[in-house]
């Protein structure tokens, strides 16, 4: 929603400070050149059916305590006040405008990363909410407008956006509140702080909230220190994109996963604050051929076997009991059985396998 990191600017759809009734309100160059023409190709591309879930990194500049969208601070004024209501429409008019240009999204989350709000020298655009603050946001404002546009009625509201260790205490605040719990559907995750947290919190946070699904947001590789740009054929971070997130996530009551960015440049951007990383496609616009990387395969094989509407199966596999070889199973909607398993040698550690309780063979 508007600009992020890994925009080539700052901008947001409204710059004109103190537009309370949004007037001034417009999509921009990047929507109508990049967003509106490739997300129609991709839904062309996925039969008619693509699912789009939206996230804003920032409200406009003028709405923030600190005046931009870049760096930490919080919105100006009171809990659901003026400049919370005016937020919340500007949800709408960014939803309304998408639809006119044949889109219409799936799902959106509240904020990126808002525990990154309270740093006042964050190098990009963010802003603070406590779950507290999301809740009362949420249940107060935004949620009700959501509903009564009929551009965002039917969307599913995902909160947190954020670390697992914000988990389960973030989801407990708000969905302890039933006036807040109404508006949600599930639970957003971001990956950055996976390696020192365990993935048993998602087990936690969906036996306390069984109804509200679990859905990894957001992955981008490369992000670590003397990692800040696209290593060409790299094995290493494949292997900590399958084992650290993706499979671990699956195997812990999350129902989807989400990687961050599809496409960068040589450089590991665009990206106007220089937070470059690496992605499963690396486009080298000067010679005009790109490159898939290990990453981007192995997402093609999750997507591939773990069709929408599948189910985990729970259970062991039998001949996996090799710490080194990880794997998930899946019920398809067609009532076969799939799995993905992930093999850490560089050698072959089984022929087939079978399901714990199903009398299936795989090779």
């Amino acid at each position: 929603m508007a600009s992020c990191d890994f925009s080539t600017h700052e901008y947001s759809y409204d710059d004109v400070a103190n537009d309370f009734n949004l007037t001034n309100f417009n999509l921009t160059a990047e929507d109508f050149r990049y967003k509106i023409p490739y997300i129609l190709k991709a839904k062309t591309a996925a039969g008619g059916s693509l699912r789009l879930f939206s996230t804003p990194w920032s409200p406009p500049g003028w709405m923030k305590s600190n005046g931009r969208m870049k760096g930490g601070g919080v919105m100006k004024g009171d809990m659901n006040g003026q400049y919370y209501q005016t937020w919340a429409k500007y949800f709408v008019r960014f939803f309304e405008e998408y639809h006119k240009a044949g889109i219409d999204f799936w799902g959106t989350t509240i904020q990126n990363e808002p525990t990154s709000g309270l740093d006042p020298f964050w190098k990009w655009q963010t802003m603070y909410l406590s779950a507290a603050m999301e809740r009362d946001f949420l249940k107060g404002t935004l949620g009700p407008v959501l509903k009564s546009s009929p551009f965002a009625q039917n969307l599913s509201i995902m909160i947190v956006d954020d670390q697992r260790s914000n988990l389960p205490a973030w989801p407990d605040t708000i969905l302890s509140d039933p006036d807040a719990a109404k508006y949600v559907s599930g639970i957003a995750l971001h990956w950055y702080e996976d390696v020192e947290t365990s993935p048993s919190l998602l087990t936690q946070t969906h036996q306390n909230h069984p109804d509200y699904f679990i859905f990894g947001t957001e992955a981008c590789t490369g992000y670590l220190p003397l990692q800040g740009h696209p290593e060409l054929g790299s094995r290493v971070k494949n292997k900590r994109f399958v084992q650290l997130s993706s499979l671990q996530d699956l195997l812990n009551w999350s129902t989807g996963w989400m990687d961050w960015n599809l496409v960068l440049d040589m450089q590991g951007g665009p990206n106007w604050v220089g937070n470059f990383v690496d992605a499963g496609i690396i486009v080298d616009s000067s010679r005009n051929i790109y490159y898939k990387n290990p990453m981007w395969h192995v997402m093609g094989h999750f997507a591939k076997f773990i069709r929408p509407g599948s189910v985990r199966i729970s259970g062991e596999f039998q001949n996996l009991h090799d710490a080194n070889v990880e794997g998930v199973a899946f019920k398809a909607p067609d009532g076969s059985r799939v799995a993905v398993i992930l093999n850490k040698d560089a050698v072959s550690r089984f022929d087939s396998l079978n399901f714990t309780n199903h009398n299936q063979n795989m090779k």
